[in-house]
């Protein structure tokens, strides 16, 4: 079983819902993530680049991964992603029922 310090959520926003689903299908196909929530309706995002505030309609991913998996993974969303600078943002997990974590592991080629 994974442990649970081990697990990884990626949270990345995407210009467009086909470049969401691009990378949400290349990053589980690779397993690089065992799953990917894109989440269909946009999120509006405000936010300060190149020095003036913008405010824009994206599309975040919700990536379920392992901390062995995250810097290819980060690679791999940088290579696809038509952003100069692509959210990719990791947050640890706490907890998690044993058998998801198991899981995750499995489809992440998780290694003990």
């Amino acid at each position: 079983m994974l442990q649970t310090s081990k697990a990884r959520i990626v949270l990345v926003t995407c210009g467009s819902r086909r470049e969401a689903r691009k990378i949400a299908q290349a990053v589980v196909g690779a397993r690089l993530a065992a799953c990917v929530n894109v989440i269909s309706a946009p999120v509006e995002s405000i936010y300060r680049w190149k020095g003036k505030v913008e405010v824009g309609k994206e599309f975040l991913l919700v990536i379920k991964t392992t901390a062995k998996r995250v810097d290819a993974l980060q690679n791999e969303v940088a290579r696809l992603h038509s952003y100069e600078v692509p959210e990719f943002l990791v947050l640890g997990v706490a907890g998690g029922a044993a058998g998801y974590l198991k899981w995750l592991g499995e489809n992440c080629l998780e290694q003990r």
